[in-house]
């Protein structure tokens, strides 16, 4: 885990050049408590990954989307949002609830809400027109499919310890590659109102 940790406080390093600011949803505090978000999921942990084997799964991360240059801008703010807010959602519900430290996990909502509150603010600059499309974009839906069968996967191993130490190393990965993807988006460019 400690690697997973080097290597996304290099990535917020790099994303954060010398250039000064990278535009609203580019600030240094997102890429903090995006690091930070990161450091509650690892110290989430309360097995031993070693214990869970026999529940593996790839949940399929559409690394291409995340990783791969595809997207337009408005494109890959919309996949990091929507990664955000269905990490959001699946950490909120009752029965993750059950599942972590009560403490630890409060800290993480409120680090994931802060995240898309900071990208709320420039939402409406970096969408524009199209954001009455969103929910029509393939690469939203693929990530709300990634999501679904997350769910899917929690629900056929009856929510158990297990499944949901699985799922927290898959939000681990999930998250690392958002990183990656606001990476992408500064090299887009950090002004919000070009194209």
């Amino acid at each position: 885990m400690a690697f997973v940790l080097s290597l996304l406080m290099a990535l917020v390093l790099v994303s954060y050049g010398p250039g000064g600011s990278l535009g609203c949803y580019l600030s240094r505090r997102l890429m903090l408590d995006a690091r930070e978000n990161l450091r509650l999921l690892d110290r989430m942990n309360r097995l031993s990954p070693h214990s869970c084997l026999q529940d593996r799964k790839d949940c399929g991360l559409p690394q291409e989307m995340v990783e791969g240059d595809q997207l337009q801008k408005d494109q890959a703010f919309s996949v990091l949002y929507e990664m955000l807010q269905q990490t959001f959602n699946l950490f909120r519900t009752e029965r993750s609830s059950a599942a972590w430290n009560t403490t630890l996990l409060e800290q993480l909502h409120t680090g994931l809400q802060q995240q898309l509150e900071d990208l709320d603010t420039c939402r409406g600059l970096v969408m524009g027109e199209k954001d009455s499309e969103l929910g029509k974009m393939d690469p939203i839906m693929t990530v709300k499919k990634y999501f679904q069968g997350i769910h899917d996967y929690l629900q056929e191993k009856e929510y158990s310890d297990c499944a949901w130490e699985i799922v927290r190393v898959e939000m681990m990965r999930a998250l690392t590659s958002s990183t990656t993807l606001q990476k992408r988006l500064t090299k887009m460019g950090g002004d919000l109102n070009s194209p």
